[in-house]
């Protein structure tokens, strides 16, 4: 049976963590610069972006996260906390589209601006030692990947203590990497741990609910425990069908992981119509050469075999 790797959705919420976080809070803060336009028209432009991108719309996203991102260069230099954001989000972007190599240089930039304008250990700093992990992990380089998910791990820790949305955040992408070495026994408590907070801080219908719920059902489906996990996955499909809508990148995800339990149960007819569900919006949202489609692809192929 081939799974469809978690790696890829869990650098975007981290990514959606950035965008909530840092970019509306910094586009306020240029007003001090005494430059109204400037902020109208980034504000305005990274609003419709983000829009976008948490639709699934990555394609319309880009052009206007790359705009935004011009601006800020050409208007604060390239050094400013600002510029880095947009990198950021602009390498979250080309992540979610499978182009790899493109983001990889954008999230190192983006690390380094920030700690050269915060030091070694502020907010921004572990978010971008967050998503350059995940991008790492995505690309299957676990061991690069590794010390970096754990210093972003520790900042957060460090700032928030330990029940914060952000540490939920890091803690479930840790027990993620682990998972992916074979080291599941260190993975799942740290995945009920980032469940807790999460459903504890943010309500028990939130989309990183799901998230933490979709991880911990394909551990415990990894283990046999078929039974533990449909619940698990049942829920977390409803969450983001409702949050997200029926054609979201997330919801054809959740579609894949639920196919894949069914599947091992040997329930194959409702396993393929999740299947076919997941790889319809995929080949719509991502397009019908993205990683994760071609994967969704190849589990519908494999799924009589």
């Amino acid at each position: 049976m081939k799974q469809i790797a978690n790696k890829i959705f869990l650098c975007l919420l981290a990514i959606m963590a950035i965008f909530a976080d840092n970019s509306a809070p910094c586009l306020g803060t240029v007003s001090t610069l005494g430059s109204e336009q400037f902020v109208a028209e980034t504000a305005t432009l990274n609003t419709q972006a983000m829009a976008l991108y948490r639709q699934g719309k990555y394609g319309e996203a880009e052009p206007l996260f790359r705009h935004a991102l011009a601006i800020s260069k050409k208007q604060l230099g390239s050094e400013h906390q600002f510029v880095a954001t947009g990198l950021n989000n602009l390498a979250g972007l080309l992540q979610a589209q499978g182009k790899y190599a493109d983001a990889e240089p954008l999230f190192r930039q983006s690390l380094a601006i920030y700690k050269r304008n915060f030091g070694p250990e502020h907010q921004s700093v572990a978010t971008g030692l967050n998503n350059l992990a995940a991008l790492l992990q995505s690309q299957g380089k676990y061991t690069k990947a590794e010390p970096l998910f754990r210093q972003s791990l520790a900042i957060y820790k460090k700032i928030f203590g330990n029940a914060h949305p952000l540490v939920a955040t890091g803690l479930n992408n840790l027990g993620a990497l682990l998972q992916s070495q074979g080291k599941k026994g260190e993975a799942e408590p740290l995945f009920r741990q980032s469940l807790a907070i999460r459903e504890k801080v943010l309500g028990y219908n939130h989309p990183d609910v799901a998230q933490s719920l979709n991880n911990l059902a394909e551990l415990l489906m990894q283990k046999g425990m078929y039974a533990s996990a449909e619940p698990l996955c049942r829920r977390a499909l409803a969450i983001r069908e409702i949050a997200l809508g029926h054609d979201h990148p997330l919801v054809a995800t959740d579609l894949n992981n639920f196919a894949l339990l069914l599947q091992a149960q040997g329930k194959y007819i409702p396993a393929e119509l999740l299947f076919r569900r997941a790889l319809a919006i995929d080949e719509i949202t991502l397009g019908t050469n993205h990683p994760t489609t071609i994967n969704v692809r190849n589990n519908l192929s494999n799924l009589f075999e």
